[in-house]
């Protein structure tokens, strides 16, 4: 394969990916911008995501129709999930320091990761993920297989509603207003702990079909993998402007591509330091981020 045709087959597996770490980006992003915490455990609704979408796929097989009931399906759990977790151990350390809302992200993602090993139904084992036969479309420069597209696809649709909602509904005005001024957005008679629930539940949505996508490209799921992907999608959350949903999508892609890219040119042993190194340049040169508005301290 030569140079120029390696580069867009990258390309193309770099879209890929960055849709998925772009989708799991904006969870991050958004609870971010509303109670200005990073909620460490979305990695691992990541991971919940795809054991749902696994057990109803693994009971019907893969077909469109049990596919859609599997999106459907890990959407729900993970959205209970996150509305839970949110109500019990975040809201009350609303008013708390930072960091003790830090610590308890980190223990929430250590809770699930560990609970899901000890179920006798999941297991500490890796498991290999149902997933479609693979067919690619070969258009010369480069080809692309049907589950690739379907990821690209899907995150831009899902993208696309999630900026509908933001921007042209009614939750998505109250989350623009709890995410401006909390305290003035309650005083306006906005339900701010029902704003920032749904944020918390659109985010897990987010991440529930992030994790099957993530599955049925990379067919294999462990109560570990959501680690790393929810890691990457942090660094392109900063990469793009925390609390910037078109940033965090930004930020996603251009890791995903960026990552791609080095195991196509250099190494993929070199692919998880070149994605910290990114988030070490970006907070030494833009701390802010690409999209990111600087913030005003006033005295």
């Amino acid at each position: 394969m030569d140079t120029v045709n390696l580069f867009f087959q990258q390309l193309i597996n770099g879209l890929s990916l960055g849709s998925i770490y772009a989708l799991i980006a904006l969870g991050y992003t958004m609870v971010y911008g509303i109670v200005k915490l990073i909620n460490f455990a979305h990695g691992d609704i990541l991971m919940i995501g795809a054991y749902a979408g696994f057990f109803v796929l693994s009971a019907w097989g893969v077909n469109p129709v049990s596919m859609t009931i599997a999106f459907i399906f890990a959407m729900i759990v993970c959205a209970i999930l996150a509305v839970i977790i949110e109500r019990f151990a975040y809201r009350p350390l609303r008013s708390a320091p930072r960091l003790n809302s830090l610590i308890t992200a980190i223990a929430i993602s250590l809770i699930l990761q560990n609970g899901v090993r000890v179920l006798p139904f999941i297991g500490p084992n890796p498991r290999q993920y149902p997933t479609m036969d693979t067919v690619s479309l070969d258009f010369g420069v480069f080809s692309i297989s049907n589950i690739q597209l379907i990821v690209i696809i899907l995150s831009a649709v899902l993208m696309l509603i999630l900026n509908y909602i933001i921007n042209y509904t009614k939750t998505g005005k109250a989350m623009r207003a709890v995410s401006f001024d909390l305290q003035a957005a309650s005083l306006m008679g906005i339900s701010v702990n029902k704003t920032i629930a749904f944020t918390f539940a659109l985010g897990a949505v987010l991440a529930a079909a992030g994790g099957v996508l993530y599955a049925t490209a990379y067919p294999q799921i462990a109560p570990t993998m959501g680690t790393m992907p929810g890691l990457k999608a942090f660094v392109a959350a900063v990469l793009g402007g925390i609390g910037s949903v078109p940033g965090a999508m930004l930020g996603g892609y251009i890791l995903g591509i960026a990552e791609t890219m080095t195991k196509g040119f250099l190494s993929s042993q070199f692919a998880d330091a070149i994605s910290f190194s990114i988030l070490i340049i970006i907070l030494l040169v833009k701390p802010t981020g690409i999209m990111g508005e600087k913030i005003r301290v006033k005295v």
